[in-house]
């Protein structure tokens, strides 16, 4: 008879250090800053501690290209403060994925948007799928972005005409707009799942996705998980190195 071996755990020298998050809001707006600092609450392992922050100045919300050519050198300025800290990982809390290749250039940490990785949770979901945006303005960017993530033949962008300031609020004739523009993007599009596409969305998932019966993603806790999770495996090579 051969033998057999019975299998034993990988020992660990050492149990892995909690996970440290930057959470990049690039407008100033304090309501939106806030709703991303209660969704990663809601969305972080214990243990992970996360900072959402926002630049001191700049455009109260990200419409245009005005706007995001102005909010571009105020969040790498932003950045570039905040390296010191050494974070374990960065995650944008905009849907436009501002700042986020030139931040990868000297962060030297994972960094992650919000629209690749509510993207990428959306293809493990449905075959295809719908964003939801506020402003017609955002559109095109968006479709860039899905060309640049090759995902513009499963995906189409509805905007909502709302501003990203009313999508944060409870304004009424708001919510009217959004549930309106799901329901076309299912009917008329073919969406099989929708993507909240605005930070201003962040934390309506939930509620949305048990009105339609359908998934709904939350871009910007799609993008804080992936961050914690590279981070984290990146957490583990580190001990294993040491074994």
């Amino acid at each position: 008879m051969i033998p057999t071996m019975q299998a034993q755990p990988f020992p660990l020298t050492e149990t892995p250090r909690p996970r440290r998050l930057l959470v990049i809001n690039p407008n100033t707006n304090p309501g939106v800053t806030e709703k991303i600092r209660n969704e990663a609450a809601k969305v972080v392992a214990p243990g992970t501690q996360v900072t959402v922050v926002n630049p001191v100045s700049g455009p109260f919300s990200i419409e245009t290209s005005e706007h995001r050519d102005d909010a571009v050198p105020r969040v790498i300025s932003l950045v570039r403060d905040m390296l010191a800290q050494r974070y374990d990982a960065f995650a944008f809390g905009c849907f436009d994925d501002i700042a986020l290749f030139e931040t990868r250039a000297i962060a030297g940490v994972p960094v992650v948007g919000t629209c690749e990785a509510g993207i990428a949770a959306a293809r493990t979901m449905a075959g295809r799928f719908g964003i939801i945006t506020t402003v017609h303005s955002a559109v095109p960017g968006i479709h860039a972005l899905l060309a640049r993530y090759g995902a513009s033949d499963i995906c189409t962008v509805r905007a909502a005409g709302i501003g990203v300031a009313a999508a944060a609020g409870s304004d009424g004739e708001a919510e009217r707009r959004i549930l309106m523009t799901i329901r076309e993007a299912i009917q008329q599009d073919g969406a099989e799942a929708i993507l909240l596409g605005s930070g201003g969305l962040t934390g309506r998932a939930a509620d949305l996705e048990r009105h339609f019966g359908i998934p709904v993603i939350d871009g910007v806790a799609a993008a804080i998980k992936m961050a914690e999770g590279i981070a984290s495996l990146r957490g583990l090579n580190d001990i294993g190195a040491e074994v």
